[in-house]
């Protein structure tokens, strides 16, 4: 677990075999996070003030869902820069810096910008970045890198050995450049450790997602999700490479068991017959299930057939009853009540979001 998990009292699995997880456990999120966006010459300002805003647009859900907690999660933004001199941005928009490197040693998240065009100019004329990213890392901040911004992590070293990614346009020069890192071609996402790559803008936005879910819950995430054109997102699980191989928990029973659901969601599921199945008791699978993955067996099953349910009101014209009955749930109400308690919305009112530019005549 990386220190800003522990620091949080976040604890980051890959339990499941096809999803990657985020538990919260026993401990209050912190009062305030520092996460710092780094201000660099000729990036996109996008891959900045998109992250910023679907940030600040969580931290507003969180208020209000938790207005009567003593414990609300704050964010701090703010932007670093090399003594503090203004950046020109792709955009050609002049960006002044609020802190120079120097001022932001503490951070508890640090984003990394895309950069335009051919990076190398940009990031070997900084070495001074290079080594507060390196001090960064070493005092435990998660660290995201956005498109030919991964350079950057590249550079300081922080990639030797590790999976990364980038744009894929820059793919050859960066197998060139860094023989070292371990490039990922095929994914969008990649993770190792506390550092996380993103190929493109769009994949950034999937993995802010992520880390909003992480700071405050998935009823949060999915209420950013469906404000930033959720319509075209994927699962950052499903486009994503990860460290920890997805069976990292050691209760190979329970993978097993895993696996069994995700096959067999659509039947009717006893937990008794599961159980028996796999010669535990509904305690010990209980408990067991529980240790391994921060779920009951019955919470697992849920969301993996509310999941596949999404993934059917996106690409089918079936009926909410329909689909109900093909994901295990011969009761409509029931999956209904189910489906917006997990994602704060109807299956009505998702399959309308997702697919209003689907099949726009436009």
């Amino acid at each position: 677990m990386d220190n800003l998990a522990k620091k949080y009292g976040i604890l980051a699995t890959c339990f499941a075999p096809y999803e990657l997880e985020t538990k919260i456990v026993n401990q209050a999120l912190p009062t305030k996070v520092r996460i710092t966006f780094l201000l660099s010459d000729n990036m996109l300002a996008t891959s900045a003030t998109l992250p910023m805003e679907m940030l600040l647009t969580a931290e507003s859900a969180g208020g209000i869902v938790n207005r009567k907690s003593a414990h609300k999660t704050r964010i701090e933004l703010r932007t670093a820069g090399i003594e503090g001199a203004p950046v020109n941005t792709r955009a050609g928009l002049t960006w002044t810096p609020e802190l120079t490197l120097e001022e932001t040693e503490s951070s508890d998240i640090v984003y990394i910008p895309g950069l335009w065009r051919n990076p190398r100019p940009v990031v070997r004329r900084h070495p001074e970045v290079l080594h507060w990213l390196r001090k960064q890392h070493e005092n435990g901040a998660l660290i995201s890198a956005v498109g030919t911004g991964v350079c950057y992590l590249a550079e300081a070293g922080l990639l030797d050995g590790k999976a990364a990614t980038t744009h894929w346009h820059y793919f050859d020069q960066f197998h060139k450049d860094y023989p070292l890192v371990q490039l990922k071609r095929q994914y969008f996402i990649t993770q190792a450790g506390n550092l996380y790559c993103a190929a493109s803008v769009n994949s950034l936005a999937d993995l802010t997602v992520h880390f909003i879910q992480r700071l405050y819950d998935k009823t949060i995430a999915s209420h950013v999700e469906r404000h930033f054109s959720h319509e075209i997102r994927r699962s950052y699980e499903s486009t994503g490479y990860f460290e920890q191989a997805r069976s990292r928990h050691p209760d190979e029973d329970i993978i097993q068991v895993q696996i069994w659901l995700q096959d067999n969601y659509p039947r009717d599921v006893v937990l008794s017959q599961v159980a028996e199945r796999f010669g535990l008791s509904v305690r010990t699978l209980n408990r067991r299930f529980k240790a391994a993955t921060g779920q009951t067996p019955i919470q697992y099953l849920q969301e993996t057939r509310i999941t596949n349910a999404r993934g059917l009101l996106k690409t089918s014209n079936l009926s909410i009853n329909e689909i109900a009955d093909k994901v295990g749930y011969q009761d409509t109400g029931y999956f209904n009540a189910l489906f917006k308690k997990l994602l704060a919305t109807t299956p009505a009112e998702y399959r309308a979001t997702v697919r209003a530019k689907l099949f726009s005549a436009e």
